[in-house]
């Protein structure tokens, strides 16, 4: 077997540039998933993957959904008691405005020089076509050198998912025999750094509301209501003014209701990684830290909640003075969630809050829009340790068990609904720019990453 995978990791060598030219090829189709004149063109970049898939021994079909249709493929590696992997991803990218930053067409990909070597720079290039063009050039160089797969495989990938995967579940449910393997494999998260690969084993969840306050019928003149009437973006304003503390704690009723203390030895890992929290702050343009006081920076980005406002408005906001008093006032709230802590409950938080606050004469609704929980994968499964002993094996260090500040609703579904734990591991860098103008793949991470998911698949199999 020692013999086999030099030989495939030969070949992927062999065939870097190839492989460049084949993501850039996928990055040239403007799969914009949010936006209905891209319909054609997310239909587009799905035929292109089923085609490669084609190309490498599996059987590839488009499916469709209530949306934009979903690649589903299978090959049924060498039979026997082989194990069987979901490999998951998407071919659709956010919408590449605002147009005037980028330094290229967004849909034209370049390779340019970057600190760390040549790096491809488009839409979607590490969100995520980049990241799965990893996974399908291993399986190529498998199918080359092979004849195919170690593992029996099974391949999903969605053209929603940067829009919140409204028809993912509705599909996982339908599907879900067809659709069972013992563990997913999933590319879209990051490293801790270009030389030290990671595997991510906790996820933040999501709740997201909607507040809207109302006071007086219309709006009112500040000058002959000013003193009188009920302002109501003074009210909303003051109310949202008392989410944190002066310690930064989230003062929702029972917002911290399951939260469970990090791990002495998970604190202790943490802590070895040597995380710059000042320069993490610096890059954004900013130089003082905030949340919760007397937590570590890595605690707080990975396993502590959070509660932030996105958004705020009422009244007049043009150019100009206008002097109004205006009948209502509205805010977005995004609650992050750690494992442990109830969606439901904590929505349910959320009102009490607003209600417990709320002035006479005003009446408010909360509409909750989005809830995911926190999710934790095992570190102690033989998934991670078969991939901790692949990822060790390509880069000569140990990879990293790292949480993740963000969500990705994808793992909580495929747990829920098929039974599956996922191992997170990807290939993507905090300078990635994922959503960004500029986004960009370091070609090594597109690279190494094939070698890496080559040797995981060995390893997977045991071999």
């Amino acid at each position: 077997m020692t013999d086999t995978l030099d030989k495939i990791l030969a070949e992927i060598d062999a065939e870097a540039d190839a492989a460049r030219d084949r993501l850039m090829d996928w990055l040239r189709i403007p799969s914009i998933s949010a936006q209905p004149a891209h319909a054609a063109d997310c239909l587009r970049a799905a035929e292109w993957a089923r085609d490669r898939l084609a190309t490498i021994g599996f059987t590839a079909a488009l499916r469709p959904t209530a949306g934009h249709p979903a690649v589903v493929a299978h090959h049924p590696g060498p039979g026997g008691s082989a194990p069987h992997l979901l490999f998951y991803g998407h071919y659709d990218v956010q919408p590449a405005d605002p147009l005037p930053l980028w330094h290229s067409a967004p849909f034209e990909p370049v390779i340019a020089e970057g600190p760390q070597g040549r790096r491809v720079v488009a839409r979607g290039a590490v969100d995520d076509k980049g990241q799965v063009s990893m996974w399908l050039e291993a399986l190529r160089a498998w199918h080359t050198v092979a004849g195919g797969p170690p593992c029996r495989v099974t391949v999903l990938l969605e053209g929603e998912e940067e829009v919140g995967s409204p028809s993912l579940d509705a599909f996982l449910a339908a599907n879900k025999a067809e659709l069972a393997a013992d563990v997913a494999v999933i590319s879209d998260t990051n490293m801790w750094d270009i030389a030290t690969p990671a595997i991510t084993t906790r996820l933040r969840g999501m709740v997201y509301a909607q507040i809207d306050l109302h006071a007086a019928s219309r709006d009112l003149h500040s000058g002959l209501y000013g003193g009188a009437a009920l302002n109501p973006i003074n009210a909303l304003t003051r109310i949202l003014g008392g989410l944190q503390d002066s310690e930064g704690r989230v003062q929702i009723p029972g917002f911290y209701d399951g939260v469970a203390e990090v791990s002495d030895a998970q604190a202790a890992e943490w802590a070895s990684l040597g995380f710059d929290e000042a320069a993490f702050l610096g890059e954004i343009g900013l130089s003082h830290a905030a949340g919760e006081r007397g937590r570590g920076a890595l605690e707080r980005l990975w396993a502590r909640p959070t509660a932030d406002l996105n958004g705020i408005w009422g009244g007049y906001t043009g150019e100009g003075g206008k002097t109004v008093i205006a009948a209502e006032a509205h805010a977005k709230l995004s609650c992050r969630l750690v494992p442990g802590q109830d969606p439901a409950k904590v929505a349910e938080g959320i009102r009490r809050f607003v209600a417990e606050r709320l002035p006479p004469g005003a009446r408010a609704e909360v509409s909750i829009l989005n809830t995911t929980p926190g999710i934790e994968v095992p570190a102690e499964s033989r998934w991670v340790a078969a991939a901790r002993s692949a990822l060790a094996a390509e880069y000569g260090r140990p990879a990293v068990l790292v949480g993740s500040g963000g969500s990705i609703p994808v793992v909580e579904s495929l747990r829920r609904l098929l039974g599956l734990d996922s191992l997170l591991v990807g290939f993507g860098l905090n300078d990635d720019q994922v959503h960004s103008p500029n986004e960009k793949f370091e070609l090594t991470c597109l690279h190494r990453g094939a070698r890496s998911h080559a040797r995981m698949l060995a390893a997977f199999a045991g071999r």
